[in-house]
C-alpha cells in the first residue's frame, strides 16, 4: 500500500469489532493491498469488556500512525459505525469493513478508481463480496447462509459512503443492535433523499467464520429487526431492498400449529390434538428436508438441522412478536427535504461537493 489518497479520493477506513482473531488478517490484507493507502483507520472497540488485550497489537507496523482505536460502547454495530466515521476525520469518502473480511490484494486501486468513477449524486459504492467455500464438499446450512452475503445488496462488510451523505442522513439507526438489516435500512434512507448508490469494482473476501450448533437459532432475533423496517419503509421494502423474504409466514403456521396441538390436548380434545401435531410435524420435517438435502448429509449435520429446524418457527415467532411490542411505536421513515434542518439531498448538477 503506497501513501495516502489524493484530495478528491481520500478515504478513512472504520472497522468495528468485538475483538475477534480475524481483525489481524483483515487489517493486515488492507495494509498489503496496492494503491494509495487511507487517510486514517478507525478501529471501533465493541467488546463488552475492553479490559482485554489492546486491539493495537492487532494493528501492522505500516498502518500504527495512521489507526486510531476508539471504544465503541457494545451498542452494537450501527453505532459503532457512527463513532467510527465521527472519529475519521474530514475526509470525502468512508469505507466500512467488517473485521472478518479480507480485502483483495489490489483493493486499494480498485477502491481509488470506484472511488474516481462516482457521480456528484452517488452516495455509496459497493464492493464485490467472494465467500469461499469448501471445494471438496456441498457446504453446510451456515456456510449456505454465509455465501448469501456475496449476493446481498448495500451490504456493509465491505461499503465506501460518501461523508457528505451519512451527515445529512444521520447515519445508521442505532436501534438496529445487530449486524441486520441496518446496511438496508440506510441505503432505503438515502435513495429516498436522491442519492444513487453503485457497484464498485474492487473485491473482498468473506471467509465463513466457525459457529455453534445453535447459530441459526440465535439469528432469528432478526425478525425483530424486519419489524422495524416494516415500520419506517412499509411492506414494501423486501421488494425494494432485494432482500430475501424468507420462511417467516411458514414458521408462524407450524408454531400455531404446535401450541393448538398443546392446547387442545390439554382440553380433551385428542382429535383435535392429534391433528394439529400432525401439521407441526409435517411443516417440521419439510424444513428441516429443505436444510438437510442441498449439504453435506455428514450425522452432525443432520442432526443440527433437525434440532435446530424444531426450534426455529417458535424462536423466530417470538422475535417478531417482541418486535411488534418493542417497535410498535416506530412512526414511518420521512424523506427529508432542503427545507429541513439537517438536509438529506444530494447535491445539484454543478454544486459543489464538499467533504
Amino acid at each position: 500500500m503506497t501513501g495516502p489518497a489524493a484530495p478528491g479520493g481520500a478515504y478513512a477506513v472504520v472497522v468495528p469489532t468485538l475483538g475477534r482473531p480475524s481483525l489481524g488478517p483483515c487489517l493486515l490484507a488492507l495494509s498489503e493491498s496496492d494503491g494509495p493507502g487511507p487517510e486514517r483507520v478507525v478501529v471501533v472497540d465493541d467488546r463488552p469488556d475492553p479490559a482485554g488485550a489492546p486491539l493495537t497489537a492487532a494493528v501492522p507496523p505500516s498502518l500504527r500512525t495512521r489507526t486510531l482505536v476508539v471504544p465503541g460502547g457494545a451498542r452494537g454495530p450501527a453505532a459503532a459505525r457512527n463513532t467510527g466515521w465521527r472519529a475519521a476525520g474530514d475526509v470525502p469518502w468512508i469505507v466500512f469493513l467488517d473485521d472478518d473480511v479480507v480485502p483483495g490484494p489490489t483493493w486499494a486501486d480498485d477502491l481509488a478508481l470506484d472511488l474516481a468513477g462516482a457521480g456528484v449524486v452517488t452516495a455509496g459504492v459497493t464492493a464485490r463480496i467472494e465467500v469461499p467455500l469448501p471445494p471438496d464438499r456441498r457446504p453446510t446450512d451456515w456456510e449456505r447462509g454465509t455465501a448469501g452475503l456475496a449476493t446481498a445488496r448495500w451490504i456493509t462488510a465491505d461499503m465506501a459512503y460518501r461523508r457528505r451523505a451519512l451527515e445529512a442522513a444521520g447515519g445508521f439507526d442505532e436501534r438496529f443492535r445487530r449486524a441486520f438489516r441496518e446496511d438496508a435500512d440506510l441505503a432505503l434512507r438515502l435513495l429516498d433523499a436522491g442519492w444513487t448508490l453503485s457497484g464498485g469494482r474492487r473485491t473482498t473476501a468473506h471467509p465463513v467464520r466457525p459457529a455453534g450448533r445453535w447459530a441459526s437459532v440465535r439469528l432469528q432475533a432478526g425478525n425483530a429487526d424486519d419489524v422495524l423496517m416494516t415500520r419506517l419503509h412499509g411492506r414494501g421494502w423486501w421488494r425494494r431492498a432485494e432482500a430475501p423474504r424468507g420462511r417467516l409466514p411458514g414458521h408462524l403456521a407450524v408454531t400455531a400449529a404446535g401450541l393448538a396441538a398443546v392446547g387442545c390436548a390439554l382440553s380433551g380434545r385428542p382429535g383435535a390434538a392429534a391433528a394439529c401435531a400432525a401439521g407441526w410435524l409435517a411443516g417440521t420435517a419439510e424444513f428441516a428436508l429443505a436444510r438437510i438435502l442441498p449439504g453435506p448429509r455428514t450425522p452432525d449435520e443432520i442432526l443440527t438441522m433437525v434440532l435446530t429446524s424444531t426450534l426455529i418457527p417458535p424462536a423466530a415467532t417470538w422475535h417478531w412478536l417482541r418486535g411488534q411490542l418493542v417497535h410498535r411505536g416506530a412512526p414511518p421513515h420521512r424523506p427529508r427535504r432542503p427545507g429541513d434542518t439537517a438536509p438529506a439531498r444530494p447535491p445539484a448538477l454543478g454544486e459543489r461537493l464538499g467533504s
